[in-house]
């Protein structure tokens, strides 16, 4: 890496010397020379090597090398920090936990705008209102053109800025008709950041049963501010307590965070809390222009938004007055930052409610084994929702065993009986299949090639639709070949199912039943997948297929049975917390049966009925087999009663991968209460044209794991020979692929 200093600046004798959070991968700062000291968190605009760079201000230098030729600061971007000091606070130790340095803690907090040194101001922007001729339009008027009639009907509530349009998923075409039409108008909008709005309720509340009631009570009643694991059966009204929580928190003028794993829960969840309370809400996820997101970004920190919905990343919004944290579906592990600073945003959200005195709900059927034991040990306050909101009855659920059953793309016999049933009752059947593509792998049917990835140990799945193969690991395609690469034959063959090849075969044996297919390649398009859920909702497709896209919290009030095709797979993983994920899976997926007055039925087809771990799900929920996979954890002591730590090297040569870890591991003290595993390969140790090893640490104690890191990683940054591999640190591991 390049010093950041070769020349002294003429000027350095009259300057302040501060310290500057650089997004470089080395932990520490470095000095520079400043004409007068600026706030601390604020940006400035520094030379790096041959680079300019935005770093951010730690403050005066106690004590500067005298013997070092500093550069001075070429601009000081803010007059004042961009960060507030609880977001200040909460960065630092988010550095300090997860080993990582400041300077790409802070770069990652930061919008990407501001990042790139742009001022952190609004900008004005288009706005869209009714125009007189639009306020005395009858509604009724549009009933050919749905989207007009809904943009209209949105308008006429209030101004709608152009994020909003993208944000509630309006159609560009809808919008230039209502213009063409001179029923709306565009106008220039300046925003001002005064913090004032008016708490206002739109819909009324629902109808609390006892348990949601309770859980209202003893979040509101609360002494001080505590973290929540609200446990609820899928379809048992978890939202709606989360709404009832959040209006005494918006009375009292305070904001509230809503974090959601995935970009497509995020316009229901929009929706939801539009219909109930009139204050400013905005969103934050990657689908936003980066000036959407600064927009964004600065209402919450100015106290122009009430409500912030947003993915993992919004946990690092600033808020002028934060007054509690939702996140939904806290066991997702999209959660997690898998690369670069890997952070948890749930425990983070955590740390920040108690270091800014808020209460944390953490929401879901299916708790994290790590929320669910710190909820056991009293560190959190458990509440639990064991009954469906309204009329809706548990699911049954009947595990199938297919062992020696004729299968067609998948689909057994029984299943397709049960399937026929519940289509002639006017009923709608979800199949879940957690696997994209048509087919998995393509074989030569006389010599037993497979096309394998170039660049990774994974074999291309088939897009027939595309003529295509894609590797769903590294994102290589290459056509469809006509002859084997071997012997030259025609006959190639699809092997195994994916959810392209399933939704053809489902129209096949349905052909008076549409199918509907909601996958990653399906909704590609912006707008689609509201689309498709929208559809899915309102029962225009009978038969939906669908990955685990459609297993996260989506309502579908008309689907009475639920088919798993393939769940064999994580039965006999290697993988310690598959067992976990496998069960959330299944829980997930079977709660989008029978949500409305009929009962749903969920099909689990396996080669396996007999496993204990489908047996426990099956018979005692998730609660006791979570509880069971809770004591297996302990006997193992691993997390949540044993500390990880994962060290990964990439690299073209394998063995520059394996020694760069076995330098790692020689700088990593002996104890008696530290295990080191490795190095080892990755469970796919060949991707993307790299090598991946992996060098495992396991203890008990949190702070010996950070005292450890502590001694080794200044050690790593002097190692030569670290610098020719790609290698990083995640602590708290997920993902051990």
């Amino acid at each position: 890496m390049p010093s950041p200093s070769n020349h002294a600046d003429n000027s350095a004798a009259a300057s302040t010397v501060i310290q500057v959070a650089v997004p470089v991968p080395l932990a520490r700062a470095f000095d520079y020379d400043c004409a007068s000291a600026p706030e601390i968190g604020a940006r400035v605009k520094i030379p790096f090597g041959n680079r300019q760079l935005v770093g951010v201000c730690l403050g005066v230098a106690q004590q500067p090398d005298p013997q070092v030729k500093r550069k001075a600061v070429q601009q000081v971007i803010d007059p004042e920090a961009v960060f507030t000091p609880a977001l200040w606070r909460l960065l630092h130790w988010a550095s300090d936990y997860y080993q990582h340095p400041l300077g790409e803690v802070l770069h990652h907090a930061l919008p990407v705008l501001l990042r790139q040194g742009e001022a952190a101001n609004y900008q004005t922007t288009q706005g869209f209102r009714v125009t007189a001729q639009g306020a005395s339009c009858e509604l009724n008027e549009l009933r050919r053109a749905p989207q007009q009639q809904r943009l209209l009907a949105a308008l006429r509530k209030g101004v709608l800025l152009r994020r909003d349009i993208s944000a509630q998923e309006f159609s560009a075409a809808a919008l230039k008709a209502l213009q063409d039409k001179q029923l709306i108008e565009v106008f220039t909008y300046q925003p001002v950041g005064d913090g004032e709005w008016a708490f206002a309720i739109g819909a009324e509340p629902l109808q609390l049963n006892p348990e949601q009631a309770l859980a209202v009570a003893a979040i509101g009643a609360a002494r001080k501010p505590q973290t929540y694991l609200l446990e609820g059966v899928t379809g048992s009204g978890k939202t709606e307590v989360y709404l009832q929580a959040m209006a005494d928190v918006l009375r009292r003028g305070k904001q509230v965070l809503v974090m959601v794993p995935e970009i497509g829960l995020t316009p229901q969840t929009l929706r939801r809390f539009q219909q109930r309370f009139q204050v400013p809400i905005v969103m934050l996820h990657s689908a936003l222009t980066d000036r959407e997101r600064l927009d964004a970004w600065l209402d919450a920190k100015n106290g122009n938004a009430a409500i912030v919905i947003g993915t993992r990343s919004a946990v690092f919004t600033p808020f002028a007055k934060l007054g509690m944290i939702i996140v939904d579906e806290e066991h997702d592990n999209s959660l997690k930052q898998q690369d670069g600073f890997r952070y948890h945003a749930r425990d983070l959200a955590v740390v920040r409610g108690q270091q800014e005195q808020v209460p944390v709900i953490l929401g879901t059927a299916t708790p994290a084994l790590e929320t669910l034991n710190n909820a056991l040990q009293q560190r959190y306050v458990h509440l639990q929702l064991t009954q469906r909101a309204g009329q809706a009855k548990p699911a049954r659920q009947t595990v199938l065993d297919i062992k020696n059953m004729p299968l067609k793309a998948g689909l057994s016999v029984t299943l397709i009986d049960r399937m026929r049933t519940e289509l002639e009752r006017g009923q709608q059947v979800l199949v879940f299949l957690n696997r994209r593509g048509y087919a998995p792998s393509l074989l030569c049917h006389e010599c037993g090639w497979l096309a394998q990835c170039r660049r990774c140990d994974a074999y291309y799945t088939v897009h027939q639709r595309q003529h295509m193969l894609q590797c769903h690991h590294c994102g290589d395609q290459q056509r469809l070949p006509l002859q084997c690469h071997d012997c030259g034959s025609t006959q190639l063959v699809g092997r195994g199912v994916g959810t392209e090849q399933l939704e053809q075969t489902l129209a096949e044996l349905f052909p008076d039943y549409p199918v509907l297919r909601i996958d990653r390649d399906s909704t590609r398009r912006k707008g689609s997948l509201q689309k498709h859920l929208t559809d899915a909702t309102e029962n225009k497709f009978p038969i939906l297929v669908g990955t685990q896209m459609i297993a996260k919290g989506h309502h579908f009030p008309h689907v009475t049975l639920v088919a798993l095709l393939d769940i064999d797979g994580a039965l006999y993983s290697a993988d310690f917390r598959a067992a976990e994920r496998l069960g959330q899976l299944i829980t997930q997926v079977a709660g989008r049966a029978g949500r409305g007055s009929q009962q749903g039925t969920v099909v689990l087809q396996t080669h396996h009925p007999e496993h204990d771990l489908l047996q426990d799900l099956v018979h005692n929920g998730y609660s006791a087999f979570a509880r069971s996979l809770l004591q297996e954890r302990k006997l193992t002591q691993l997390p949540p009663f044993g500390q990880l730590a994962l060290f990964l090297a990439e690299a073209h040569d394998a063995q520059q991968a394996l020694q760069a870890l076995q330098m790692i591991a020689a700088q990593i003290p002996q104890h008696a209460d530290l295990v080191v595993l490795g190095p080892m390969p990755a469970v796919m140790e060949r991707r993307a044209g790299r090598y991946r090893y992996q060098l495992l640490l396991q203890c008990q104690q949190r702070g010996l794991r950070q005292q450890v890191l502590q001694h080794v990683l200044p050690k790593l940054e002097a190692l030569a020979e670290l610098r020719k591999v790609r290698w990083s640190l995640d602590v708290d591991p997920q993902d051990f692929s």
